[in-house]
């Protein structure tokens, strides 16, 4: 712990599931934190993270919107961050025809907007330091046509895409970047996203702890990815070599509304 003591690290999406275990990993390892999520929960985590010993600022904004990352960002006073861990991300489930377009875009640019957004305002300033480390929470589904979760894999490509591009980017830098890509998680994303009553939404999970943990250590390591559990590993391997059409069937079968009593 005293490693780290000191040090600074953001984590957005820290108030439940795999941020609050991410925030709980840093906080355990000596660094004092900066967290943010949309919603009341997050003072809640904060007094969680401080009973560890370590410094806790919280702050409830929406980081779909450059203002809230701005106020997340002016949150910082200045403090050098040391790691970044960008893990806000939400779902929206069903066809994508029949949902509200409002609801679309706040998935796009709270997954990709405010997060590529925010990693460029504390990338630079990590690259004139020379040090610092970057975590995207990706997600396996970026290897997947996500039938009526269509917006969501598609946001998770990009970011799964985009972590790898920037760690080219930076590796003269002393500037790690790692993509953190889990496969289904016990948390709140699929009653969030409108998918209990799906078979995924109903399925057996991965705990967040042991997600959290995974992705935490490949970022002190500076690893380029890693894939969480065995059976994700597996299902990312086998997408590379299966047509898109039937990969999209398959996910069909799990994420159409109703497909749990099927």
């Amino acid at each position: 712990m005293e490693k780290n003591k000191g040090k600074l690290a953001i984590v957005t999406g820290a108030s439940t599931g795999i941020g609050y275990e991410l925030a709980k990993c840093c906080a355990e390892d000596g660094f004092d934190l900066l967290i943010a999520a949309d919603e009341a929960e997050i003072h809640t985590a904060a007094e969680d993270f401080r009973k560890l010993g370590v410094q806790v600022d919280a702050v409830e904004v929406d980081l779909a919107t450059t203002e809230g990352v701005d106020e997340l960002y002016s949150a910082l006073n200045g403090r050098a961050v040391d790691a970044l861990l960008a893990n806000a991300g939400i779902g929206l489930g069903g066809a994508f025809l029949g949902q509200d377009f409002e609801d679309i875009r706040h998935v796009i640019d709270t997954n990709i907007t405010g997060t590529i957004y925010l990693a460029q305002r504390i990338g630079n300033e990590m690259v004139s330091r020379g040090t610092g480390r970057i975590l995207f929470t990706g997600s396996i589904a970026g290897f997947t046509p996500g039938t009526f979760n269509a917006t969501y894999n598609g946001t998770k490509a990009f970011i799964d895409s985009f972590s790898f591009a920037l760690r080219n980017e930076l590796k003269d830098t002393g500037v790690t970047v790692t993509c953190l890509m889990p496969g289904a998680t016990e948390t709140e994303f699929f009653e969030r996203a409108d998918m209990l009553d799906t078979k995924i939404g109903q399925s057996k999970k991965d705990d967040p702890v042991d997600v959290a943990k995974v992705g935490y250590e490949a970022m002190m390591n500076g690893e380029g990815d890693v894939v969480a559990g065995f059976k994700n590993k597996v299902m990312s391997a086998a997408a590379l070599f299966t047509p898109s059409e039937t990969l999209a069937e398959q996910h069909r079968k799990k994420a159409e509304p109703g497909s749990a009593n099927k």
